[in-house]
């Protein structure tokens, strides 16, 4: 008992207690040495660039796009100096902006737009303004010290010179989507960047976009801007590839110049030797300016409620009956299955009608007898309609499909659309649910029935008609492009050509169905068509090529559409100015605005009739079959 109360004497408990005092205060030592010890040596390096990076902030930097050029070194594609205005991540950010919200005249829209694109990339400044107006950057330059968390930062913007003009084909870039990050096309992109959203600009987003760089800021604890820090520290940009086009910037200028601003419609020029664009035009256009950085709501539901839908790109994302000037594309067929011979007139004379294949068909006038070249001048339905019961529905179709007329032409645009072309006689039981009679051929043999073109592919197919070899490459805008893709061609002979082009040669003759339109200077040939539209007036069609003389081979192939132009003799004039203007430049001709005598009588100018009287001059036909 005793041995037990000395062990319980107030001097054995402070003995007790110091002892695991010391053990304790040991085990906090061990504790803090060893979190000591992984904090600055074994996790030290990690630690420091923590704490760096809580004082600096990664600022990405655009990449300059590549310039795109025409081929004469016109710039369609630029870059010019664009101001963001940001504001650094902080606690007082709320407070900050409702001060900023007067100086740079943010709008509710602006600044919800703001807020959501910040929501997917907090570690990053919000961009407030995308394309600061220059007022706005003046402003905040004023007050820079009542607003330190404000940054305005310079970047390559894109703009295109000629505006309207060039629309539809060169596209605009905007800021990448949700949606576009997760294809598998844009997976090493970043949210925020800058992408081709239509047009040229999203064709070669990968030759044009560059890579883009990063610079550092440092920020104090509130998030105020301290300094830039070295631009070592940071990654420049890697500026985008340039673009050359084969088009024609004068050209496509003075296309949208004289354009009849009453009608919609598109007109495309192409080089028959090369498959290059040399011009493209879709009317009614609009300002692809709008859209850098994010197009307004209000300009935005101003574009789209348009009844006229200026967006659509009527030249590759539209389909129309091709009407009488698919009558070419027939009688190539006919030449190639040698059905015909181009000089026998057809057993049936056209009296305004023909009774063929158990239906009655009528033609627009009475033209008698008629062959080759005259079903071509005459554009006579009744000459076209024995043409096309001479090959048949089944033949006509399976031609139709060798030729590539159910495929788009693949042009280098990513909105090109399908031709409409019967693969067989299926389609009828598949989409009408009937069986066709052989009497569908009447239809097809004059452009009407289930048959639509895009202004691209008619362009397209009558260029090769015309080509020594029965076809051209694809048509393609960008020199870049690469190896055009090799496309089914018409077999005709040079002989057979020879009768087409003499066809052709006298639609633009006196007499003809677009004689007014005339091009003294240069062998111009061409074909109307009107073609039936579901209401109004009939829409019309005009495809025209010129040389330098009879017998060369045409140089530039021009296909125009007008919707409710009644006939394609309103768009023929156009056709041949545009023609007119490239040729004149291209031999170095003095220029004459309204060279026909249908513009010069439009315009009230002085008509020489000794120029447009003269006789039709076809070249030497070329021997052999």
């Amino acid at each position: 008992m005793q041995r037990t109360g000395r062990l319980s004497t107030p001097r054995a408990q402070r003995v007790r207690r110091s002892r695991a005092a010391r053990v304790i205060i040991v085990a906090v030592i061990i504790f803090l040495g060893t979190a000591l010890f992984r904090l600055q040596v074994l996790r030290g390096e990690e630690n420091i660039v923590r704490a760096q990076n809580y004082r600096m902030r990664q600022l990405p930097i655009p990449a300059p796009r590549g310039t795109i050029y025409d081929r004469h070194g016109r710039v369609l594609a630029e870059n010019v100096p664009g101001f963001q205005i940001l504001i650094m991540p902080s606690d007082s950010m709320d407070a900050q902006i409702e001060r900023l919200r007067p100086v740079l005249r943010l709008t509710d829209a602006q600044l919800e737009r703001a807020r959501r694109r910040w929501q997917r990339q907090k570690h990053l400044p919000m961009v407030l303004l995308q394309d600061a107006p220059p007022e706005a950057v003046a402003a905040i330059a004023e007050r820079r010290a009542q607003f330190p968390s404000v940054l305005v930062h310079q970047y390559a913007k894109r703009r295109y010179p000629a505006g309207e003009a060039i629309a539809h084909f060169i596209g605009y870039v905007s800021e990448i989507s949700e949606q576009e990050l997760a294809s598998p096309r844009f997976q090493n992109y970043e949210q925020g960047r800058w992408i081709g959203k239509a047009g040229l600009e999203r064709q070669y987003e990968e030759h044009l976009g560059g890579t883009p760089g990063y610079r550092y800021l440092e920020i104090d604890a509130r998030g105020r801007i301290q300094r830039w820090l070295p631009e070592e520290m940071g990654m420049p940009p890697v500026p985008g590839k340039d673009l050359h086009l084969y088009l024609d910037l004068d050209l496509q200028e003075y296309i949208a110049k004289i354009f009849p601003r009453n009608y919609e419609g598109a007109i495309v020029a192409i080089d028959p030797q090369t498959g290059g664009v040399l011009a493209y035009y879709s009317h009614p256009s609009y300002d692809p300016n709008l859209f850098i950085g994010g197009i307004s709501t209000e300009d935005f539901r101003i574009l789209n409620e348009d009844p006229r839908i200026p967006l659509l790109d009527r030249v590759v994302a539209s389909g129309q009956p091709a009407a009488s000037t698919w009558k070419l594309a027939v009688a190539g067929m006919a030449l190639d299955l040698g059905v015909i011979e181009p000089e026998e007139y057809m057993p049936i004379a056209c009296t305004g009608g023909i009774g063929l294949l158990g239906d009655y068909r009528r033609c627009h006038g009475v033209h008698g007898r008629q062959n080759l070249i005259e079903g071509i001048k005459n554009s006579c339905n009744v000459y076209f309609y024995q043409v096309g019961a001479r090959i048949g529905l089944r033949r006509m179709l399976e031609t139709g499909v060798r030729l590539g007329f159910n495929e788009p032409t693949g042009i280098d645009v990513p909105h090109e659309i399908d031709p409409n072309w019967p693969e067989g006689p299926d389609y009828w039981k598949r989409r009408f649910g009937y069986d066709p009679k052989e009497s569908e051929v009447l239809s097809l043999s004059i452009g009407q029935g289930p048959l639509n073109m895009t202004i691209i592919k008619l362009a397209h197919i009558y260029a090769a008609l015309t080509a020594p070899d029965g076809k051209v490459p694809a048509p393609r805008l960008a020199m870049e492009s690469g190896a055009p893709q090799d496309t089914a061609g018409f077999r005709t002979t040079p002989r057979g050509r020879w009768y087409l082009e003499a066809g052709m040669r006298r639609v633009v003759a006196p007499g003809g169905t677009a004689g007014r339109s005339r091009l003294p200077e240069w062998d111009f040939i061409g074909k109307t068509g009107p073609a039936q539209a579901p209401s109004g007036l009939d829409h019309g069609w005009f495809v025209g090529m010129g040389a330098k003389e009879p017998g060369a081979p045409p140089e530039i192939a021009v296909t125009m559409f007008l919707a409710h132009s009644e006939h394609g003799y309103t768009a023929s004039g156009y056709v041949a100015e545009a023609i007119n203007f490239y040729l004149s430049r291209k031999y170095g001709r003095p220029f004459k605005m309204f060279a026909t005598e249908r513009m010069r009588t439009q315009a009230g100018l002085p008509v020489d009739w000794s120029l447009f009287s003269r006789d039709v001059v076809d070249p030497p036909m070329p021997p052999g079959n």
